[in-house]
């Protein structure tokens, strides 16, 4: 399959389902809260396809993603039914059987933001800033930590200015005074667990994949420090 059209699969993927799930949401506001980045975030995506930032894999990743966050935005994140769906399907509880007494939707969602989007942020530091080394991994863990903290913060201001239970159902503390604080770590685990293995692969094979990736759309144009874009 072309790059094209994976991409375009992926998005079309992912547009049938924001439709389906937009429908009826749970709590309509809080949907609406929930999709404001994902918005901004389509022309960034249409841009990075025109000029094929990513790799397939980072397609991947960021569809992985998109589509949890949507669930979780149908639902609100503290009340997607899980615990059900798992229960529908092996006759137990998965709450009960891990000791949970919180719904952990939101929790694994902070997880994946780091694990699944770390390497697509490695992707345009690479492309973009020309990063080498240490910083080509230390860089993508520092901006999902960065930007777990802004979205904290962004929550924070939202159930502020809303109050009552949009607000509250926005925040999704359920109760924990540190759910801020464990959303951000976990978003700082995943993130460390993708740059981790990413550098586990490239040491085992000796490549750097996104690099590679990278090299083979853009060139140096002589006597310019930056990359421009130039089919080989």
């Amino acid at each position: 399959m072309s790059y094209n059209h994976l991409v375009d699969r992926l998005m079309l993927a992912f547009a049938l389902v924001w439709l389906g799930l937009g429908i009826n949401p749970w709590h309509r506001t809080d949907w609406v809260l929930e999709n404001v980045l994902v918005l901004a975030a389509v022309p960034i995506l249409l841009a990075a396809r025109r000029h094929r930032l990513f790799s397939r894999l980072s397609w991947v990743l960021i569809f992985l993603f998109m589509m949890l966050h949507q669930v979780g935005a149908h639902y609100t994140y503290s009340e997607v039914p899980y615990d059900a769906w798992w229960a529908k399907l092996t006759g137990r509880s998965l709450n009960d059987c891990m000791g949970w007494h919180r719904n952990h939707f939101d929790r694994l969602v902070h997880f994946l933001y780091g694990l699944l989007l770390a390497y697509p942020v490695r992707e345009i530091f690479l492309r973009i800033a020309q990063v080498r080394g240490f910083w080509g991994y230390f860089l993508p863990l520092d901006l999902t930590m960065s930007t777990s903290l802004l979205y904290e913060l962004i929550e924070w201001l939202a159930a502020e200015v809303l109050g009552g239970e949009t607000g509250a159902a926005y925040l999704g503390t359920q109760g924990d005074g540190w759910d801020a604080h464990k959303d951000m770590a976990l978003a700082a685990l995943g993130a460390l667990l993708a740059m981790l293995i990413t550098a586990l692969v490239n040491l085992r094979w000796q490549r750097d994949f996104a690099r590679e990736w990278a090299e083979s759309w853009r060139v140096k144009a002589p006597g310019d420090g930056f990359l421009k874009e130039t089919p080989l």
